[in-house]
């Protein structure tokens, strides 16, 4: 799928300023905040106002282009992933470095258990923190990985 056809296929409209947002949230393999992004598009010259991608990026989300993360810290943060279905994500603590899993355990799970407690159409999110590969060996050469 290319990225000016992305948000047309999914109903939102795509105008200049739409197309730079949705580039710059796809340039990055983390999930970042507004002011991060909007902060990549004023370095390569990009006239866009915060406010604008704030409104882009809730836009594509909303659409399914985007997905949302909350960070430990409360600030909603964006990314594009490579999965179009239902899944999870893998989040480094250190680096931010994300990766999307599928739960299929987890999916039966939610439903056993839901359905055993008399509840129907149940959703869930789930994020796992922990320290990625390349952080660990960070860690261990001596070089302590900040949390």
């Amino acid at each position: 799928m290319s990225s000016d056809s992305a948000p047309r296929k999914r109903g939102t409209k795509t105008t200049r300023q739409g197309r730079a947002v949705l580039g710059a949230a796809r340039s990055s393999p983390r999930f970042r905040s507004a002011q991060e992004i909007h902060a990549e598009l004023q370095a390569d010259g990009e006239a866009v106002g915060l406010t604008t991608v704030y409104r882009h990026l809730e836009s594509l989300a909303a659409a399914g282009v985007l997905d949302t993360l909350r960070s430990e810290s409360g600030e909603l943060t964006y990314r594009c992933c490579r999965l179009d279905e239902h899944h999870h994500h893998l989040v480094c603590r250190n680096c931010g470095r994300t990766t999307e899993i599928e739960g299929d355990d987890l999916e039966s799970w939610v439903e056993r258990t839901a359905e055993a407690h008399g509840y129907a159409d149940a959703s869930h999110t789930l994020e796992i923190y922990g320290l990625c590969g390349r952080c660990q060996s960070k860690t261990r050469g001596g070089t302590q990985a900040s949390r």
